[in-house]
């Protein structure tokens, strides 16, 4: 039997391709172009907004007839053994194989947020924990893990990461983020895109673009962000992720912005994307976003034509399941209303993708090849390693910390015992397992209590939850006040409770009118203070909260944002001392809660002065870190220069542990940019470089500035850049500068393309 072109590993990807096009009919093609969630909710508690209303009714049997373009969480919808649901993957998948004409499986899909959103699998630290971390290499091991569980259980492509640069604390989704710097969510967003695509899954970029610029920090809120912000801020995250990454998917975000939804933008999704930055891969709408094109942004006045603008605009697959890419997209094409080309262009990407991923090969099998192992013992490590790594130590004025090994120590607050205070919205357990009462979360979570107690097994710990994360019950006060006076350390466990559309107080649709505490834990808070016993603030969120109304009155302040099955351990860890703590902020903690969302990205007019009595200044600076061990930066070498709006320029000084244990400091570079043709940020991070030292030791530290990444869109719209002074500040925070290199750039102004240096190369040598 002679194997038709399209089924031969040894033609072009491209040939193939085209040849199963040619053999395609219309249902065919658009079969391509839409997922299917089998056994997803129609009760209106589902995991993704307005699930019941927007999927459409099928015949299973007779729509695989066609073929199929996605699974959608064969994992991710319930609870179901690992090793079982790879099974019933495959058994699916030869299902639709033996259904259609073709045999083309379908591409399985997952979250993988912070670990493959599946019972059992390891639930590692939210990205907000990876921009703590300040460490891409360690999450570029984190996705190569992720992808390698997600292959072992034959899924192809995972819903992540995602680059929302964080505008508006308020925002529920900000621990989904890795922080409110583009630079830095860049360089470690591109760090695990290259993770995942290196164990084979197709990473898929999310919001594309804007969503998290929502106005008044609500789900799905328009986005008013002007032309420059976008281009500045929204945009260089995904740049650096497809160019440096490989990804090969890109999500269309909920949002519009001003005034034209992201689903339905070709010069977003089109004419940047593809033809500016020359991407290739596959645009995926994000959940029920194309059926919002007419019931949300009305756009649209019926499912068809909100096909036909997703489908111009670029969008190439429906998720998650059909609505509009079915039945009413197939009848307008057959009407003349929409343009078979529009098919043809979206089916190609999504074959060419599955082509690469080996499914249209002849020998292509659905079964697992080894064992499915989603928490294994080196996941757990790696959960470990990157938890103490994320963990910021905020305060420790007097040295409170680490806790003497036999103190009284009164454990105090809503988070302490509860497991679920490691885990952020999109973990199993907080995703799904709500819905599923008296399943077991399937991973072994030790809260911060036990994980105390196992730290310091000679000390007397006592226990009071003294109120809930967000009831406004009192009651508890009494007794938790009484065990603070009785020890000689209160350790205060206070933060968020993760969870969907408001059922939590972080996470999707979980936002906030202000960053107070939730429920009654500022007055907790307040109740333990005023006993007199000093007082360690620990808190575990999904955002930062303002905590000037503290400041003075605490022993520390030790921040962790949802920190995975082993953050009890490491948060412990650090309360211990087994941990020196090396996270520094990825986010800017406010002082005061109210009225003030604000990042650290902003120009003179931003910042406090004498046109307002609202002073925005943080209380803790992002970049802001601590140690229990002190180190010095030495030999500076980074004197004035000139160099041309194309010339480099070398600064390099020493960085020397002269404490007496190992420790990790984050040295980080800054632009300042004192006149420009537009308004600035005063300072933005361009480089940084986390260096482990022993006590005593040192090592050389050199960044490779280069003249593009002072570059910004100038009022034509046009990526430049300017000749003029600058200034490049070498600082623990974006609050604190310790060294400043002068530099006058000279020339004409160089207006740039896609192939700019997206960042500062850094070199670490030992000390001379």
């Amino acid at each position: 039997m002679t194997t038709a072109p399209w089924r031969d590993p040894a033609r072009p990807a491209a040939a193939r391709v085209d040849d199963l096009l040619s053999r395609m009919t219309l249902e065919e093609k658009t079969a391509q172009l839409y997922g299917v969630w089998v056994g997803a909710a129609t009760d209106g508690d589902g995991v993704a907004p307005l699930q019941s209303e927007m999927t459409a009714a099928y015949d299973w049997d007779e729509l695989i007839t066609h073929g199929l373009g996605q699974l959608t969480r064969s994992f991710g919808t319930a609870p179901v053994d690992p090793a079982l649901g790879a099974q019933a993957l495959a058994r699916a998948q030869r299902r639709i194989t033996a259904a259609g004409r073709f045999g083309i499986p379908a591409v399985a899909h997952e979250e993988c947020l912070a670990g493959f959103t599946a019972w059992g699998a390891t639930a590692y630290p939210v990205p907000l924990a990876w921009g703590a971390g300040f460490d891409p290499e360690l999450v570029e091991e984190l996705g190569r893990h992720i992808g390698s569980d997600l292959r072992s259980a034959g899924v192809h492509q995972g819903l992540a990461p995602v680059l929302d640069v964080v505008r508006d604390p308020r925002w529920g989704r900000v621990e989904e983020t890795i922080g409110e710097d583009p630079y830095l969510v860049g360089t470690v967003g591109a760090a695990y895109v290259r993770g995942l695509e290196s164990a084979g899954v197709v990473a898929t970029l999310k919001h594309f673009a804007g969503y998290a610029s929502s106005a008044g920090a609500r789900n799905l809120a328009p986005v008013r962000a002007g032309v420059r912000e976008f281009a500045d801020v929204t945009l260089p995250p995904f740049e650096m992720a497809l160019r440096e990454g490989g990804a090969r998917s890109v999500m269309a975000a909920y949002t519009d912005t001003d005034g034209v939804p992201a689903s339905a933008d070709p010069g977003l999704l089109t004419e940047l994307l593809r033809e500016d930055w020359g991407f290739t891969g596959t645009v995926v709408a994000d959940y029920f976003g194309i059926g919002f094109l007419e019931t949300l942004h009305r756009v649209a006045g019926s499912p068809a034509e909100a096909a036909h603008a997703a489908l111009a605009a670029g969008i190439d697959v429906e998720l998650p399941t059909l609505k509009c890419y079915g039945t009413p997209l197939l009848e307008a094409v057959r009407a003349g209303d929409i343009p078979r080309e529009l098919i043809d262009r979206a089916a190609r990407r999504v074959l060419l993708q599955k082509c690469e991923l080996g499914l249209l090969d002849e020998d292509w099998t659905p079964e697992p090849a080894g064992p499915v192992d989603l928490d294994s013992a080196a996941n757990r490590a790696l959960a470990r390693r990157l938890a103490e790594r994320s963990v910021v130590l905020l305060d420790n004025p007097d040295g409170a910390l680490p806790l003497a090994p036999d103190a009284r120590i009164a454990v105090v607050g809503p988070r302490a015992a509860d497991a679920l205070a490691m885990l952020g919205c999109y973990s199993f357990p907080s995703h799904v397992l709500t819905r599923h009462p008296g399943v077991p979360t399937g991973i072994d979570i030790p809260d911060l209590l036990d994980s105390l107690r196992t730290e310091l097994p000679d000390a007397k710990v006592t226990f009071a939850e003294g109120c809930d994360t967000s009831d406004p019950d009192t009651s508890g006060f009494a007794e938790a006040v009484a065990r603070t006076a009785e020890a000689d350390v209160c350790v205060a466990v206070l933060g968020d409770r993760a969870g969907l559309f408001g059922r939590g107080t972080s996470g999707e649709g979980c936002d906030v009118t202000d960053l107070r505490l939730p429920g009654v834990q500022a007055e907790l808070l307040d109740a333990l203070t005023a006993t007199g016993v000093p007082v360690v603030l620990v808190l575990l969120t999904g955002r930062p909260y303002a905590l000037g109304r503290w400041d003075g009155r605490l022993a520390a302040v030790v921040q962790a944002f949802f920190p995975g099955e082993e953050g009890g351990p490491a948060v412990a860890g650090v309360l211990a001392g087994r941990v020196n703590p090396s996270g520094r902020l990825p986010v800017s903690v406010p002082r005061e809660p109210g009225g003030q969302p604000w990042t650290y990205l902003q120009p003179p007019l931003g910042l406090a002065g004498e046109v307002s009595n609202l002073d925005p200044t943080p209380l803790y600076a992002f970049g802001h870190g601590r140690s229990y061990t002190e180190f010095t930066w030495e030999d500076f070498a980074g004197g004035p220069a000139e160099i041309g709006t194309d010339g480099s320029y070398d600064l390099s000084l020493t960085v020397r542990n002269t404490g007496d244990r190992a420790g990790a400091d984050v040295v980080q570079l800054y632009l300042h940019d004192p006149v420009a043709t537009v308004t600035r940020p005063d300072v933005r991070l361009i480089g940084y470089q986390r260096v482990e030292l022993a006590p005593g030791e040192a090592r050389r530290v050199t960044f490779r500035f280069h003249a593009d990444l002072s570059s910004f869109t100038d009022r034509s719209g046009r990526r430049v850049v300017e000749p003029g002074a600058l200034e490049l500040r070498l600082g623990p925070s974006s609050a604190q500068v310790r060294h400043t290199s002068r530099l006058t750039l000279t020339g004409p102004v160089r207006p740039l393309g896609g192939d700019r240096r997206l960042r500062c190369e850094t070199e670490v040598s030992p000390a001379s």
